[in-house]
């Protein structure tokens, strides 16, 4: 969801506003989420003659504003991965070179900024903070997975995927939404969300709205303004935003039949996984 010529962003903005303009309530995003358990704070930061001290010196040099979440060792030898605006890249031990994008394991297949456990645990993390009882679920009686999905009212990819939302229910996927107006805080779009989760009932009214009935303005106090900060803090960059249980970002709309299989894949790769590993 993010191009790769974002990287040359960094040298006006933050990797996570690559992919759209800066919005109110930017800065309450970017504030760094507390540590994963077993993992560096990202205030404490090494002295600078370490390669996390190098690596991060390296994306400040680029941009002083620049907030690193996490910064800890790679499987690509002579590099450290970190994690910045929701986005993993990796940064050499010297502070010479940043690597963004692809990178692939020859012998394994493995790609591996996808499948860093570090940037799973800081998805999963941040995902957490988010209460169910916030979110606008569709779910069947016993699901077999549940996916947290970042929509807006708006796009038409986001109508489509919640026009199939019975057939994904009925293949054993539960579907919790959270809120993530892309024209940003304080648009239209913006006040629309609030009005859908201020509704008494909240699954028809976001029903209604996405199939283009005119939506019923209603304030009240709601998540929404800390489910789009929080998609921020994740890289989100357009909608639907698909997160699987173990924070894999599924990328943006898949059929009923082709999440499930994605997410069969991912469970039989975890199952598969050496102790310790998953």
């Amino acid at each position: 969801m993010k191009p790769l010529f974002c990287i040359a962003a960094l040298l006006a903005t933050s990797l996570s506003a690559c992919a759209q303009s800066p919005q109110p309530g930017l800065d309450a995003a970017k504030s760094p989420p507390a540590a994963p358990a077993g993992q560096p704070v990202a205030a404490a930061a090494p002295t600078a003659n370490t390669p996390e001290g190098r690596a991060r010196q390296a994306l400040q040099q680029l941009n002083p504003q620049i907030e690193v979440d996490y910064v800890g060792a790679a499987p690509l030898p002579g590099f450290r991965e970190v994690i910045v605006g929701g986005q993993l890249v990796y940064v050499s031990d010297d502070g010479k070179y940043l690597v963004q994008g692809t990178v692939v394991e020859i012998a394994t297949k493995n790609e591996l900024t996808q499948s860093s456990p570090a940037l799973s645990k800081y998805r999963q993390d941040l995902l957490k903070t988010l209460k169910t009882s916030d979110r606008i679920v569709f779910a069947p009686p016993n699901p077999d997975y549940t996916v947290s999905i970042f929509t807006d009212i708006e796009c038409g990819y986001c109508r489509k995927l919640h026009s199939e939302i019975a057939e994904y229910n009925r293949r054993g996927i539960a579907i919790e939404y959270l809120a993530f107006p892309r024209m940003g805080l304080g648009s239209k779009d913006h006040t629309d969300m609030i009005s859908v989760w201020c509704a008494p009932d909240r699954k028809q009214a976001l029903t209604d709205a996405k199939n283009g009935a005119p939506v019923v303005a209603r304030n009240c106090k709601t998540p929404v303004d800390m489910q789009f900060n929080v998609g921020q803090r994740l890289g989100v960059s357009g909608t639907p935003a698909v997160y699987a249980p173990d924070g894999t970002q599924l990328g943006g709309y898949l059929p009923p039949a082709q999440m499930r299989e994605a997410l069969d894949a991912l469970a039989a790769k975890a199952t598969a996984a050496p102790a310790g590993m998953q």
